[in-house]
């Protein structure tokens, strides 16, 4: 199933299952010709296998219903530095010294089986946060109480600004008059109750509705019926696309390079978000070991790189450009800090600085032209997860150019799971993956989660999110600065996001690939209304929730009747 970044299935030689394309009765999207056929989206997440019903939003296996049925006071994405859009909130506004939040909400919204939405239910959602350490994945460590019914005041004991976007975009407000009575880490919440544009209509093992709320407080959508299917795989995903049996799918397909010429009424848009790197294990003084723990190698595999072909063999021309700085260089490039050079990756190799740097680091070429020191040679090993075989075209593709700047480079395949273990406990050199977005477009929340002390270990010990091991005074020191200071301020901000990226550059923990892009095609002659590149107001996967959610509101069929 395709997941945070985009697959990285194989394309293979599925076949298409016949009874998911099966539309209740009603005809294959691409002929459909009733009102009710056109006014439905088929959509196609990645999912193989029957679906297990769990409609609860806070739920790591749910699988719907986050900003359909259920939710948050705006919507805030990362894919754009708009203003946040109010939902079930209209305004907020911090203090000046960001330890209490006031938020005002929507008046006349009605939960789906017609209770009343109150600050009640702001409140008790917050507060089950709070005590379920388990669902808090937010780190919500406030108090929220009730004013009124239109009115909830959140404080905290320290400033908390960069909690802000997840608090009012990424939580999922639930109604207290029935999750009082549940355990909400447990239950599946089979009959969801909530105040989005959509309710569940039909469940089954194959396939699921959600249909439109006619008493949704914006308006019931366009779109009256979302059907989400199960396939058997990413070739099934492509052959519905040919057979114009879905609507929108997210993931490689071939000939993506133009979807409106290979696949009749479709288009489609590549966002660049997952900046792919190769991760390295870099201290010593945590317990590394390996040739990568030299910052002077790891910026001679950065030179080294040949971004542009790598771009063509391994990723279909989707990946995009990539700031040493780990900073957007499209949301994010005003973050960039002015006293970076190059601020952007060269797209091809520069094999003489590569040499330049080892070389004075201590390293000669060898007779079989790769370089060594102190008698061992410069050979380093990336872990990759079998089956992904565009990192795997891309470990192939880096080693013959490193092998041009004489850097010995070898992949390891392995499953997930090992893969996984042996980031997250340090035992690795090198490991191909991405770094994540934040919840808004700010590169604090990257930082944070990949540079901090307080999110790494020693080598040996689970390390939460910095697996490289990476561990820097002064970065510690802006980012805590960061986290008391309003991001609106960035006469404050700048400064130390300029510290922060000058020790990146600098140390390198992370070797900058290139950008991700994630592709989605889209059924663009049945429905109007898609994000494009000069009006991305979600981000368009069809995985990503909520921001499908604000997709699917956009919407409207192109054939009316």
């Amino acid at each position: 199933m395709f997941k945070t970044t985009r697959s990285r299935l194989a394309i293979g030689g599925a076949v298409l299952l016949a009874a998911g394309l099966a539309l209740s009765g009603c005809s294959a999207s691409g002929s459909a010709t009733g009102g009710d056929a056109d006014s439905t989206l088929v959509a196609y997440t990645g999912q193989s296998g029957d679906y297990q019903i769990n409609y609860n939003p806070w739920s790591p296996s749910n699988i719907g219903g986050v900003g359909t049925i259920y939710e948050s006071l705006f919507f805030i994405t990362n894919v754009n530095t708009n203003d946040p859009k109010p939902l079930l909130g209209k305004s907020s506004e911090w203090n000046s010294d960001g330890t209490q939040l006031t938020i005002t909400l929507r008046d006349g919204v009605q939960w789906s089986d017609g209770k009343p939405f109150t600050s009640k239910d702001v409140v008790f959602t917050l507060d089950m946060l709070k005590k379920q350490k388990a669902l808090n994945s937010i780190g919500y460590d406030g108090t929220a109480k009730a004013e009124g019914d239109d009115k909830v005041v959140v404080t905290f004991a320290k400033p908390s600004f960069v909690l802000g976007p997840n608090l009012l975009g990424k939580t999922w407000i639930v109604p207290e008059h029935l999750w009082k009575d549940i355990d909400p880490t447990t239950d599946v919440v089979r009959k969801p109750v909530g105040t989005g544009p959509y309710t569940l209509g039909t469940f089954k093992a194959q396939a699921f509705t959600l249909e439109a709320n006619k008493k949704y407080w914006g308006g019931a959508p366009a779109v009256k019926t979302i059907r989400y299917l199960s396939l058997s795989g990413n070739t099934a995903g492509a052959d519905a696309l040919k057979q114009g049996s879905i609507d929108w799918q997210t993931g490689p397909v071939p000939n993506m390079d133009d979807i409106p010429a290979n696949y009749k009424g479709y288009d489609g848009i590549t966002v660049g978000q997952n900046q792919m790197a190769l991760l390295t294990c870099s201290s010593e003084a945590m317990g590394c070991t390996g040739p990568q723990t030299d910052p002077a190698v790891r910026h001679a595999i950065a030179d080294a790189i040949n971004r542009k072909q790598l771009n063509s063999l391994a990723f279909m021309n989707t990946a995009s450009e990539i700031s040493p700085t780990f900073a957007l260089t499209t949301t994010q490039k005003d973050m960039i800090s002015k006293d970076i050079e190059p601020a952007v990756m060269p797209n091809g190799a520069d094999t003489k600085a590569a040499a330049a740097t080892l070389e004075d680091a201590g390293y000669a070429k060898g007779a079989d032209g790769i370089y060594a020191k102190d008698g061992k040679k410069l050979s380093l090993t990336v872990e990759v997860v079998t089956g992904w075989t565009d990192y795997i075209t891309a470990i192939d593709t880096m080693t013959q150019q490193l092998k041009a700047a004489g850097i010995e480079l070898k992949a390891q395949q392995s499953s997930w799971n090992e893969w996984t273990d042996k980031k997250t406990k340090g035992n690795y050199e090198l490991a191909i993956d991405s770094l994540g977005q934040g919840p808004t477009a700010n590169p604090y929340y990257l930082y944070n989660n990949y540079f901090s002390t307080a999110n790494t270990a020693k080598v040996g010990e689970a390390a939460p999110m910095n697996i490289a091991r990476y561990s820097n005074a002064d970065v510690d020191s802006a980012l805590t600065k960061l986290a008391a200071t309003n991001p609106e301020d960035t006469a404050a901000t700048q400064p130390l996001l300029d510290t922060i990226q000058q020790h990146i550059v600098k140390d390198m923990p992370y070797i900058p690939v290139m950008t991700g892009g994630t592709t989605s095609e889209f059924h663009s002659a049945k429905f109007t209304g898609w994000p494009t590149d000069d009006d991305l107001y979600a981000f368009p996967a069809v995985w990503a929730s909520p921001d499908n959610a604000e997709v699917f509101k956009a919407l409207k069929p192109a054939k009316k009747g």
